[in-house]
């Protein structure tokens, strides 16, 4: 099966500055890829080169097998590609209801509308019991899981998430992870950017290590997890001596990454959330 996302050599950035230098990725369909590194290493630039907010200076990104690079973020949300931001999208004075319903403003036809409305309520039971309240009166961890509803709404094929848990407590942050699973098993494809390393890697099926605007290791991403310098780097934790020894990805001389940018993986179908 043919990757649902291709980044080739794509460099990009703001203004005179180079944030990505050369990032090849691709995302199997039906996966979550979980994108970690240092601050600064480009994580939430590559969402934004997806979506079409930041147009790349070189570099080609490819969805489904065809070129985008020329598409405004309306079309490429049209060809179904939904960015979720970092910062909090709902209308708080709106109601959760409201709210979801906004996420079809691009859809014509109510039925099509309605149909999708009842399918993110059954996936995202919060949705139903806090129907009639304010959005912003909503718990932070809540409040995501109605932006994950908001997303199936448009029927996306690609979920781009920024920082879902980012501000969160630690019961908000369980509440995220269990959404971007429950998302997951809808079939979505998901690029994650998660500041809770750990966390991340532990809902996604693939991990990217992202270093100096370049992608420096794909791997599954249990193993990325059980990688003891993966886990000093990148992790926020110190390897444990008595821990098993586990292979070191990081070593040099040897990369799970392919020739042409990608992990050799198990199918999506043998992976469990």
């Amino acid at each position: 099966m043919s990757p649902i996302l291709r980044l080739h050599g794509v460099v990009a950035g703001y203004g005179a500055g180079e944030i990505l230098k050369g990032v090849e990725l691709s995302v199997e369909p039906g996966t979550v890829t979980c994108l970690i590194g240092p601050n600064g290493a480009g994580k939430s630039t590559v969402l934004k080169t997806v979506s079409g907010l930041l147009r790349p200076s070189s570099g080609r990104v490819v969805f489904e097998d065809q070129e985008i690079d020329r598409l405004r973020p309306r079309g490429r949300l049209l060809r179904g590609i939904v960015h979720v931001p970092q910062e909090r999208s709902l209308f708080p004075a709106m109601t959760v209801k409201d709210n979801l319903l906004m996420g079809g403003y691009v859809i014509r036809d109510p039925a099509v509308v309605r149909a999708r409305l009842a399918q993110a309520v059954a996936a995202f039971p919060i949705c139903a019991s806090r129907a009639s309240a304010p959005a912003g009166s909503l718990s932070g961890g809540e409040q995501k899981q109605v932006e994950l509803a908001r997303t199936m709404i448009l029927a996306p094929k690609l979920v781009l998430l920024d920082e879902p848990s980012i501000g969160l407590d630690p019961r908000s942050r369980h509440l995220v992870f269990d959404s971007i699973r429950t998302l997951s098993r809808t079939g979505v494809t998901i690029l994650l950017v998660e500041q809770n390393a750990r966390s991340g890697l532990a809902a996604a099926h693939v991990g990217a290590v992202l270093e100096a605007g370049r992608v420096r290791l794909v791997a599954p991403a249990a193993d990325l997890l059980r990688d003891p310098q993966v886990a000093r780097l990148y992790l926020g934790a110190a390897e444990d001596p008595g821990a098993p020894a586990g292979e070191d990805l990081l070593r040099p001389g040897r990369s799970p990454v392919r020739g042409d940018g990608r992990a050799d993986l198990p199918g999506a179908a043998d992976l469990d959330v």
